[in-house]
């Protein structure tokens, strides 16, 4: 598994680089000392996982991870202990605090025995498996997009709704649908994106249009404009 580390105390990444030699699951091919230089890295080298400090000058490691669509894994390693409950809230594989420990390093290099191998990040379309991460004010989360149902604009932000979450994040919607796989996710109207694999029923509605209920009981009007294109999709 190809990683990086991402901190900016060089002697902090190397003392990391050391520690992980004897691991032959993971090959550290490259560093970076802020989010500046990491996202270059990250776009460039598709890294499976991160070494990621969450406090950097510029652009803290949240800030950085809301930048990359897919979200690799990630393995926090910070000073602060404070963000280690943050830290687990967003599923991230583990959190070491320093100066490391090697034992605390080897369990969470083992945990990744158990993670699914992700897709190709290189390709150009996210699929079902790829993860995003989400930030709205203090919360966040990784997020597998199998497991968003509906994404709503509001104005320059976006509504996500998976599970009984709905954070609002600086996203546009017409940026996220040229990410996203066209067979998974539909672009119902012009504020509304829906995941096909929620849908549960399908009914005709005004002018062409079609009302869909999605398995959570939400409901999505289909634009009499892109009604057709979704009965292709759905063979209807």
């Amino acid at each position: 598994m190809n990683a990086l580390i991402i901190d900016d105390e060089r002697l902090a990444r190397n003392e990391l680089r050391r520690l992980l030699e004897p691991f032959s699951t993971v090959t550290v091919v490259g560093e970076a000392a802020n989010a500046d230089e990491a996202e270059e890295l990250v776009n460039r080298l598709k890294p499976d996982l991160l070494f990621l400090d969450i406090n950097m000058p510029g652009r803290d490691g949240m800030e950085f991870l809301e930048a990359l669509e897919p979200a690799p894994l990630v393995i926090f390693v910070t000073a602060y202990d404070e963000h280690a409950v943050k830290a687990f809230d967003l599923n991230a594989l583990d959190y070491l605090l320093k100066p490391i420990d090697p034992d605390r390093l080897a369990a969470a290099v083992n945990k990744l025995a158990q993670v699914p191998k992700e897709g190709d990040t290189s390709r150009e379309r996210l699929g079902p498996e790829d993860r995003i991460f989400l930030k709205d004010g203090e919360k966040c989360w990784f997020v597998a997009l199998k497991d968003v149902r509906l994404m709503e604009s509001e104005g320059n932000y976006v509504r996500v709704r998976f599970a009984d979450q709905k954070p609002l994040v600086l996203r546009s919607l017409n940026n996220l649908e040229k990410k996203l796989d066209p067979h998974v996710f539909f672009r119902a109207n012009r504020k509304q994106m829906v995941n096909l694999t929620f849908v549960d029923k399908i009914e005709p509605w005004f002018s062409g249009g079609l009302n869909v209920t999605l398995n959570s009981g939400e409901t999505v009007e289909v634009s009499r404009r892109q009604a057709l294109r979704f009965k292709e999709i759905m063979s209807l």
